[in-house]
Parts: structure tokens; sequence; C-alpha cells
């Protein structure tokens, strides 16, 4: 076995540093969310040598904070832009069927019919919708429901307000694990990958950029990163970025607020999830495991980038439509968690952001240096591929064309065959059937790893007194093996108790922080600062959702410090 320690791993991440200080890169990927980390894996596999930083954790920002769905977008649809929604669908089944099929599954949704005019309207929209789609990785087309149909699928459902429903399914992923993943399988391949590394300014010869200033936020040690092309995937952070190369670039991005609330499976009785228009936006109630997932908003945000808060009137707008469906109304109490995430959208004249471009653009602003902003999670793959082709046209070689729409992530291969067999899996470890799903579904063949630490200590294989629905090695192989170097990331991103339990994972810090302190090196007094960090942020997190506005939100969410050393809440990547 080789002593090679794992990409993500502490010791992976200072070797990546070490390596990123010393080497010239043929590309350099600033941003660690869902676009960034598919540029690293792309340029990668093209047999390019590729650094990718981050200046928190892996799919910190946006990337974590989605509705979890890899779809079309009916809401495009209806805005007639076919070509996206065309692009989406192609997406949405190599993810499905090829790229990530133990991260992302299909699950069937039904729109519910509340006019007469609806039937009509409706399943014109769906049925081109699903034509598009057609064999694109769901299981069946469309088909309409009568009203004792849909109140048998979905028995919550008000009775007085709904008169059938059309059905039809779309792809849902844990859009932190997918994003993480990405990057751990670049590194796999060899990309130099470093969280919690902030990138302060850019080296500049002559008018060219040739790499960054960076600044390890876990040390405080600065260095400089060298690189032939730099790629500037920072999101909603685009424009700060962009403003290190002195003045506006070539397009702008606008920050769009979505708000998503979690209450528990029980609240609500449906065998699908359910999709409405609002007034605004669409209304989502998405299965997610043991709960439902309720959203989103979609309002203009300029403040705090990188801890958007969620006012007490984001979750009363979202309980209110919800209800309106329901036969038994949801109350705050049912919540039991709340996340808020920014769309990076390309700016427009409107005031609207509902109404902003959820394409994408590519920009060279200067030689040496792409920006990729705008696009959807659905389409990341593609965002990629062009900010990459964009990157190598400035190169005076021969690069190979991409190759992502053939590279499965780590733990994809074999998936399907492991699933069929995963109560032979149960049988050999010991673990009940049930179990074994959840590891599958969250590593897919990857979880042999995380047998095989079981095997070396049976206490693993025990759940979280604070969290059952997670195993404790969960924990520790999220230190180990995926990047995570704070409370925060095991709890917010890797696992997803942060919003799953009803505390919101307070109880569960302690118990986490003393499982990953052998992994991180943390002595008594780091874990105790972990864990109150953590409890701080969760406290500040309820007094934002408490709040009126978004001013008083932000204020109070502002209450609790970032974890990483010298970066204030407002700065990221």
């Amino acid at each position: 076995m080789s002593d090679k320690p794992q990409p993500l791993s502490p010791a992976g991440r200072e070797s990546a540093l070490e390596r990123l200080a010393t080497e010239e890169l043929d590309v350099l990927v600033i941003g660690g969310g869902v676009v960034g980390a598919g540029s690293a894996l792309d340029a990668v596999t093209r047999g390019l040598r590729v650094g990718l930083v981050e200046a928190r954790d892996y799919a910190a920002g946006t990337s974590s904070r989605s509705s979890k769905l890899f779809h079309g977008g009916l809401r495009y649809l209806e805005q007639f832009n076919f070509h996206l929604v065309f692009e989406a669908l192609k997406e949405r089944k190599l993810v499905l069927n090829r790229l990530s099929p133990h991260l992302a599954r299909p699950v069937p949704f039904i729109y519910p019919l509340e006019r007469p005019i609806d039937r009509g309207y409706v399943g014109l929209g769906v049925g081109v919708y699903d034509a598009m789609g057609a064999g694109r990785g769901v299981p069946t087309h469309l088909k309409h429901l009568g009203r004792r149909k849909t109140m048998e699928s979905f028995p919550s459902g008000k009775r007085s307000a709904i008169r059938g429903a059309v059905r039809f399914y779309e792809g849902q992923v844990d859009d932190a694990r997918h994003t993480m993943m990405l990057a751990r399988t670049a590194a796999h391949f060899g990309a130099l990958c470093a969280s919690s590394t902030r990138v302060s300014a850019f080296i500049r010869e002559e008018d060219r950029v040739v790499g960054v200033r960076a600044t390890d936020l876990e040390t405080g040690r600065e260095l400089e990163i060298r690189a032939s092309q730099v790629i500037n995937a920072a999101g909603v952070w685009t424009d700060e970025i962009q403003q290190m190369v002195g003045g506006r670039g070539q397009f702008q991005v606008r920050a769009s607020k979505g708000v998503h609330l979690v209450v528990p499976r029980n609240r609500i009785n449906s065998a699908t999830g359910i999709i409405t228009r609002t007034e605004k936006s669409l209304l989502f109630i998405i299965p997610w495991g043991s709960h439902w997932i309720i959203g989103t908003t979609d309002t203009d945000w300029a403040l705090d980038l990188a801890h958007p808060a969620a006012s007490r009137t984001d979750v009363d707008y979202l309980l209110d439509h919800a209800n309106s469906l329901l036969q038994d109304p949801l109350t705050r109490e049912d919540v039991v968690g709340v996340y808020a995430g920014l769309r990076p959208l390309l700016k427009g004249e409107s005031e609207s952001t509902s109404t902003l471009s959820r394409e994408h653009a590519v920009s060279s602003p200067v030689r040496g240096l792409t920006v990729i902003a705008g696009g959807k999670y659905t389409t990341y793959r593609v965002m990629a591929k062009d900010a990459v082709d964009s990157a190598v046209h400035g190169m005076e070689r021969n690069v190979p064309a991409s190759v992502t729409e053939r590279t499965p992530l780590l733990g994809a291969d074999g998936y399907f065959a492991a699933h069929n067999s995963r109560a032979l899996i149960a049988e050999r470890t010991g673990l009940r059937v049930s179990v074994v799903e959840h590891l599958l579904g969250r590593y897919g063949t990857l979880c042999e790893e995380l047998f095989a630490l079981m095997q070396s200590d049976p206490g693993l294989s025990e759940p979280l007194a604070s969290a059952p629905e997670y195993l404790a090695v969960e924990a520790v192989y999220a230190a180990s093996h995926e990047g995570a170097l704070h409370l925060d990331d095991i709890l917010t991103r890797r696992t997803r108790i942060s919003i799953e339990v009803p505390d919101r994972g307070e109880a569960a810090a302690a118990e986490v922080a003393e499982l990953v302190a052998p992994v991180l090196g943390w002595d008594a007094a780091t874990i105790d600062r972990e864990v109150q960090h953590y409890r701080a942020r969760v406290l500040a997190e309820r007094e934002s959702q408490s709040m009126p506005d978004d001013r008083t939100a932000d204020a109070a969410r502002l209450g609790a410090e970032d974890v990483r050393r010298g970066l204030p809440s407002a700065q990221a990547s």
C-alpha cells in the first residue's frame, strides 16, 4: 500500500500548498464551488498542471445552498429559453446515468392543478419539457392525474384547492458532496487542491496575469502561485476578484438570495415532491431523506456575501406558499433547518433578479485571466468546459479537448453493481442493509474505505448519539479523506446535521470534535474553540431568522465570526 497521503487529507493539503508555492502551473482555478471544482477536473483531465484554491471550504458558498436538483428549469421553458433547457436536460442525463449516479437520483414530482385552465396550460408546458428530456436520465414520461389519484399520491394536499396534477421526474443531488467530490476527483488525477487559501492579489508581468498572491488561512503563511492561465470561478465574488486587476470586467454579477426551509418528513404526507408556480418564482417541496426541503425565494441581495441571512419575512413567505397547498398548515415550530444561498446572476437592466440571466458568460479581461460567471448548478460541467477552452486558447501548445463527459467521479465506477449487491455487502460487513444503502448513496464504491476504517475501529460503526442518521466513521472520513478542516465543514457540508436535527448540531458539535481531533491534530483548546464557534454560528443564524428584514438579519448573522484565521465574514474566495 502506498504511503502517499490522501490528496484532500491534512497532509495532502500541506503537500499541495508546498507544490503550489514552488511549481509553475498551466492553470490555476480560483474558487472551490461547483464551477471551480469542475474547471479543475476539466483542466487536469486534459493533461494540464492544475491548481485549485478556495478561501473557505469546498462548496462553502452557493454550491451547498441550492435546491439540490439537477433540472432543466421549467421557468426557463416559460421564458422560451429552449437552448438552456435542452442543455440542462442533457447534463441531467449524464449525471444520473454516468458521472455521479451515487450522488444523484431521479425523484418523482407532481405539479398540482388549481384552476380549470391549468390542465391544458401546465400539461402543454410540462409535456414539452418532458419531450425535450425524453430518455434523459429519468424513468418515465409525464402522467396526468385526476383529483382522486392526486389526493392518493398527496394526502396532505388541500382538497379545496387541488383539482388534479401532472406527474413527472427531476434529478436530485447532494450539492455539497457532489462539489467536494469534483475537487477530490480532480485531486485524484493530479490537481493541487487547497481550501482555506485566500487570493489577495494577482501577479502581473507587463500586460499579463502570471499568478496570484495567496494566504494559507490555517497558518497565516503567504505564498505566490505561478500559472500560465488563471480562471476566476468565484461565483458571487466574481466582481471582487475582477477588481484586483483594475476596474470592471466585461460583465457584472448580481447576487440573488434563495432561502430554503427543512421540515420533518412526517409533517407532509406525499409520495412525490411538489412543484408549483408563485407570483415571483417556483415553489419546490422536495423529498430529502427523512425531511422535506421547501424553497425558494428569489430576491436581490447586496449585503454580506459569505453568510447570506434568511429573515423572518423569508421564512413566512415560504410557509405561506407551501400552506396554500397543504390541508394541515406548517408553522415556524415545524422548521428544523433553514439555509440561504446566493445565485450569481449576470447583471441586466431589470430590477427583478427573477428576470436576470441564468446563462453563463466567459471573458478574458486581461491576458492570462479567464472569468466565468452566471449559469446554474445543473450546467456546471458545460461552464467548466467553456472556461478551460477559453484559458487554453491563450496557450502556445495543443491541448486535448474536454473529456469530462466521459469521466465519472470517484465512487461512481461499479456503483450500480454495488447497489444491486447491497444485501451481500451488509452480510459481509455486519451492517444493516439500510446502513449500506445510506453509505452507497453518499460515497458510492468508495464506501469500501469506510468499511476498512470501521474494521480497524469497530466503534466507528456506531451512529452519532446526537445525529443518529450518520455514523461516527463519516465524521472521521470527512477529515481524513474529504478535505474538512473545521467542525463547520463537517456538520454543514460533509453531512447535513446543521439543517437536519432540531438543535442544528449543537449537541453533535462536541461529539464530532472529539472524533476528528486526532485526524486534524486538535488539542483540548482547539476542540473547545471549534465547538464554541459552531454553537455561536447556530445562535447567530437562529437570531437572524427572527429578524424582520435583510438588513437586520444580516447584522445578526455577522455576530458569529468566521472560524478561519484572518477571514472576516464579508470576505471569501
